[in-house]
């Protein structure tokens, strides 16, 4: 072999090493990020989807072209692969104030059994009673953060403040580490799936008791001196307090808005007629949900199931308001 060719193999050995440096550190940095190429990731082989098929006894897209999620309107195991290649993080605030610690077992229970399983997971309670928080036993990457917070006199006081603490949430401890958050009602279990088909940049979920209301019988606040108005007239659906989310910086703004309103309303002496439910759906009327979740995601126990509830997967519990509120 010549001095030439000596060289030229010399080059390629060196190339062939610089190439395998590279592959096994992106490789690593895949391991490590959870990052995988979409061939490696078997999951995403699912069945044909058809635009001719499905769901046709509801209403699966809003006028405005966001979506309705029902069961039957999606594939969980291709939602979850997308978004584990993400690797999201998701947030939970509950609020559990005075008698209402007494359904927390149920809810962080029922949570970890359907709640984003197999993602990372951060559940807020906001409580005045720590020592009432039940360990629940959680899957790595998922854990309870219990927050102190003084108890009201009223119960609508206690609701009102849930935007304040949210707002502040999000502000102090949310924002270098989290994607998306759900606000949700404590007094409240959960029976099958809610993962990822719910998020969107900002989240809504019908409320079980008046979706088929026409837009005249809708429980808004219909007073024009409150800033939750509605107007006669106006409205699309009505949402629920009790549930709803998104990307931090929607739910940020929803929450900004919702408190700034609701306490200008109280210094003029006006309580909306649903309190933070009342300016959640103001909020909702002008800045449109960019997804709709069925009544599937608050159902009530109270409720007979009807023809198009194919599934219940989060539920308020039937309980004695008089026994558990302040006031």
């Amino acid at each position: 072999m010549n001095m030439g060719n000596s060289k030229v193999w010399t080059l390629v050995l060196l190339l062939a090493v610089l190439a395998g440096v590279v592959y096994y550190y992106m490789a690593g940095l895949q391991r490590r990020s959870g990052i995988f190429f979409e061939n490696e990731d078997q999951s995403l082989k699912y069945k044909q989807p058809s635009l001719v098929q499905g769901r046709s006894d509801v209403v699966t897209v809003t006028p405005w072209l966001a979506p309705v999620v029902w069961e039957g309107t999606f594939d969980p195991s291709l939602l979850d692969s997308v978004y584990r290649l993400k690797n999201i993080s998701v947030a939970v605030t509950v609020f559990a104030v005075g008698k209402y610690t007494r359904f927390l077992p149920d809810f962080l229970k029922t949570a970890e059994q359907h709640f984003f399983l197999g993602f990372r997971v951060r559940l807020y309670v906001f409580t005045d009673q720590p020592d009432k928080v039940p360990k629940v036993s959680m899957a790595k990457g998922r854990q309870v953060m219990v927050r102190l917070v003084p108890i009201s006199k009223r119960w609508q006081e206690i609701s009102a403040r849930r935007m304040e603490l949210i707002q502040t949430l999000i502000e102090a401890e949310l924002q270098s580490n989290t994607d998306y958050i759900f606000c949700l009602d404590v007094d409240s279990k959960f029976h099958g799936r809610w993962g990822t088909e719910s998020l969107g940049s900002l989240v809504a979920v019908i409320h079980p008791g008046y979706y088929t209301t026409p837009r005249t019988g809708l429980p808004y606040e219909r007073r024009p001196q409150s800033r939750a108005y509605v107007a006669h007239g106006e409205g699309d659906f009505y949402y629920c307090g009790g549930a709803f989310g998104g990307i931090l910086q929607e739910v940020y703004l929803l929450a900004k808005t919702c408190r700034t309103n609701f306490e200008a309303d109280a210094k003029d002496g006006i309580e909306a007629a649903w309190q933070e439910e009342s300016h959640l759906n103001r909020f909702m009327w002008i800045n449109k949900p960019s997804k709709v979740l069925s009544p599937e995601y608050l159902w009530q126990d109270f409720k007979a199931i009807t023809p198009e509830i194919h599934i219940i997967r989060f539920s308020g519990v039937t309980k004695n308001y008089a026994d558990i509120r302040p006031n």
